[in-house]
């Protein structure tokens, strides 16, 4: 089974209408994994029915027993993270500022403080409209620890790819080079980086790579509205071929996958002639994996 990987240095480089495209591309014989918890959209393409839902718990917070409190304030001395507040009188725990460090517990002189497992978000396994399965997650408003809920929604599906028999697990990963990104490589066969030509575009494919890199895994490239800037285009196929990254296509710019997208469309389902250059990107792919 392999796993291959699709992220990006920055966000609106169509990360995710490419991901979408390429498991409408491997039908049923591909798991899909959205590891982008923080902003999940996988769902808006996949049509899941979430057959499973689970509540994902992870970090803990502190809870202010009223009866037991005796407003001495000691809790709110103590805490570095301003999360103990007066609310009409009450000691009360800000739980979006909450870091679950237990301190406050340790110094209250009644024993007035616990801390509880904190629900984070819920983490689903869904049928979807491909004939395959994705399993995928949302993260509570505010909550932490997403890389702890990327790396459950990574096992759970590597584990159903199993039971299922399939060949691949596609996973959608995060923006940027943050816990959910390094969560969303480990264990990958393959990365799959999309890009675009602008300076920012350049300067974040060169930082992800630095993280895919110390992983050891090897990347492809996509261009994605590759027309935009010919001079910074030039520069990105300077560095990839510097560092031995395969340079998987180069999408023009095109309004037509937005108008796929607002249909509940891929792109390759929508447009014959960026349906070739997306179906010949996955072949690619496909080539590079094969044991």
């Amino acid at each position: 089974m392999k796993e291959i990987v699709v992220i990006s240095g920055k966000g609106g480089t169509g990360k995710t209408s490419i991901t979408a495209a390429f498991a409408v591309l491997g039908g049923s014989d591909v798991m899909v994994a959205d590891c982008d918890v923080d902003a999940a959209d996988m769902h808006l393409l996949m049509e899941p029915d979430r057959k499973i839902s689970e509540d994902f718990y992870s970090g803990e917070i502190a809870h202010i027993d009223q009866d037991l409190c005796t407003r001495c304030g000691k809790c709110q001395e103590v805490c570095r993270f301003d999360a103990i507040q007066i609310i009409d009188g009450e000691y009360t725990v800000d739980s979006l500022a909450c870091e679950g460090c237990g301190y406050c517990a340790r110094v209250c002189p009644v024993d007035a403080i616990t801390n509880s497992e904190q629900n984070v978000g819920k983490w689903f396994t869904s049928g979807i409209r491909t004939g395959s399965s994705m399993v995928h997650a949302s993260l509570n408003i505010g909550a932490e620890n997403s890389g702890k809920l990327v790396a459950k929604v990574k096992s759970e599906s590597k584990a159903l790819a199993e039971r299922l028999g399939k060949s691949v697990v596609l996973v959608d990963g995060s923006p940027g080079i943050g816990c959910p990104v390094v969560s969303s490589l480990s264990g990958a066969s393959f990365v799959v980086l999309v890009t675009e030509p602008t300076v920012s575009g350049l300067h974040d494919l060169k930082r992800v790579y630095e993280l895919v890199k110390k992983f050891g895994i090897k990347a492809g490239c996509i261009v994605n509205k590759a027309d935009l800037n010919a001079e910074v285009l030039d520069d990105m196929k300077r560095f990839l071929s510097a560092e031995d990254i395969v340079l998987l296509s180069e999408i023009p710019y095109d309004d037509k996958f937005t108008e796929a997208m607002t249909n509940g469309k891929t792109i390759v389902e929508w447009d014959g002639e960026l349906e070739s250059v997306v179906r010949g990107t996955w072949e690619k792919i496909q080539e590079i994996v094969r044991p």
